[in-house]
């Protein structure tokens, strides 16, 4: 009865994600998302030579323009996180991708660059962060068994939409301008409001079905039955006011929930996601101008880029569907572990290359360890903190990352300035990839691993699940002992209080059979925890 009566303010078991349905609509949204967050900055450079003549500045002044959009997008990961805990995934994006919309069109009728800066870099870069982080939040809600391959298909959005953003561009500057190219992006951009809309919460279903399982447990109660239905419904009517006194007071939603960094794991993942920034986007930065200095032409140099990006496309989903293996699952931080190291020794390995064969093969296995770790850098966050905690620690990770990304590309261009020499750079960025790899696999080994074994032994669950959460664990908790009070007898109920009763338990069987594979049981507890059986995954293993 308990889980038919929302006025208790008994929370509904968690809901298991469906892995498909309509969350292949979300993960189509998330893979334009992605492509418009990772590639939108990238694919304005093509209109800097434009900008650098009608404004009178320099290269590195309009470049600001991708640093900005870049930066709003690691910079306002807490402010997202807070936005989506008070709001919504859905309503957030929305906002998002008007904001996206309107700076691009802004920056359409801009006079200097200054304004610039403040259209298409800070607005712009706003809406893109609002966008982002929802996007993977919801992904992550609606696959749990299927999540390592959603995450490789989302990713994949980057080399797509740079491979087509970045041409697509060029036609325009040329036959527009760069006032109406803006203008035509911003237009664009709200498929990103198109995006927001198919964002779908998946508890409205849940919700939707205990509202009409309370409408006919109250039309039950007010059914004539006789003189006894009223001392059944008064004595109800009593053990509920008692249950609601000994009821603690449920706890606010945190905005902004600092507990996750008391989790080790996630201290060792930012730590060695922060040493992976540093050193990541050096060697395709600098890629290019590496080529022309070794005396390649500027048609072949620039082809490299899209070597790296044609090969990313099919290396992120391929390693999606590793990860999602079995065997391969419960150590998917070690996975991670291999692909920032494969990442590292090739930017080592390809410090030498003096020719143009070198570069290409250089770009297949850059690409190819490139699109492992974007593939897998989410999926492994998901594992160590669960659902329900991931858009803090989205947020928090992503404001640790944006100091990085303004440490490694610049300090790497003041290096090349200084030195006039691209070799040192590359062994510097291997170094520091190499030595997050390293630093991932031995701190997991040791600090988590080992940790584990000393503990008792962990109950017998399937890997492969979503994290399970304190909030769901007090739902728990308050579920069993009202499910404790419910079986006590009582020689005060009558035959309407039993049809009651009976009604409100097919609905919760109703929900635990759509749940899936959910064990029989003596009693509501035990089906809810073998729900949440199917979806828990071991923390420290992630």
């Amino acid at each position: 009865m308990g889980r038919a009566d929302p006025e208790e303010g008994h929370l509904p078991p968690p809901v298991k994600p469906p892995d498909g349905g309509w969350g292949w609509i979300v993960l189509f949204g998330c893979f334009v998302i992605t492509g418009f967050s990772y590639a939108f900055p990238k694919a304005v450079s093509v209109y800097f030579k434009e900008l650098m003549k009608d404004f009178h500045v320099g290269y590195s002044d309009t470049a600001w323009i991708s640093s900005i959009m870049l930066a709003m997008l690691y910079g306002t990961g807490p402010v997202c996180s807070i936005m989506v805990n008070q709001f919504g995934c859905r309503p957030v994006m929305l906002i998002g991708g008007l904001l996206a919309s309107s700076g691009m069109i802004l920056a359409s009728f801009t006079t200097n660059i200054i304004e610039l800066y403040l259209t298409a870099g800070v607005l712009t870069g706003l809406g893109m962060a609002l966008n982002f982080q929802p996007s993977l939040i919801m992904l992550g809600t609606y696959f749990d068994k299927r999540r390592p391959l959603a995450n490789g298909l989302a990713a994949a959005g980057s080399p797509v939409f740079l491979s087509s953003l970045s041409p697509l561009g060029q036609v325009l500057l040329e036959k527009f301008g760069w006032r109406g190219g803006f203008l035509i992006m911003g237009g664009l951009l709200l498929n990103c409001c198109t995006c927001g809309a198919v964002m779908r919460p998946l508890d409205m279903g849940m919700k939707r079905k205990m509202e009409k399982a309370q409408d006919k447990y109250e039309a039950k109660e007010m059914l004539p039955i006789g003189g006894k239905s009223e001392e059944g419904i008064s004595t109800t009517d009593g053990t509920k006011k008692g249950k609601k006194a000994k009821k603690k007071p449920k706890k606010g939603k945190k905005l902004l929930d600092f507990s996750i960094f008391s989790n080790r794991g996630f201290i060792i993942y930012t730590i060695s996601k922060f040493i992976l920034v540093l050193g990541l986007f050096v060697p395709p930065i600098l890629l290019v101008n590496y080529a022309k200095d070794t005396g390649v032409p500027d048609t072949e140099a620039a082809f490299l880029l899209s070597i790296i990006g044609f090969i990313d496309i099919f290396a992120r989903p391929a390693c999606g569907m590793v990860a999602g293996l079995k065997w391969v699952r419960p150590h998917v931080s070690y996975l991670f572990s291999f692909a920032m190291l494969f990442n590292g020794l090739t930017d080592i390995c390809s410090a030498r290359a003096s020719n143009y064969t070198g570069l290409v093969i250089f770009c297949v296995f850059f690409g190819i360890s490139y699109g492992m770790v974007g593939a897998l850098q989410f999926e492994v966050l998901m594992a160590i903190v669960g659902s329900q905690k991931f858009s803090s620690a989205i947020g928090l990770v992503l404001l640790i990352e944006a100091f990085a990304v303004l440490i490694g590309p610049p300090s790497a261009g003041r290096l090349v300035d200084a030195l006039k020499n691209y070799e040192v750079i590359f062994y510097l960025a291997g170094s520091e990839v190499v030595l997050s790899a390293v630093f991932l696999a031995m701190a997991t080994y040791c600090c988590l691993n080992r940790g584990k074994k000393k503990e008792s032994p962990p109950e017998k669950n399937p890997p492969g699940g979503g994290s399970d959460t304190e909030e769901a664990e007090s739902d728990v908790q308050e579920a069993e002992e009202h499910s404790s009070d419910n079986h006590q007898p009582t020689h005060h109920t009558d035959n309407a209080m039993v049809g009651a009763s009976e009604e409100a338990n097919h609905v919760a069987e109703e929900q635990s059979g759509e749940g899936g594979g959910c064990p029989e049981g003596d009693g509501e507890v035990l089906a809810r925890d073998g729900c949440n059986a199917d979806q828990t995954v071991e923390r420290d293993s992630f």
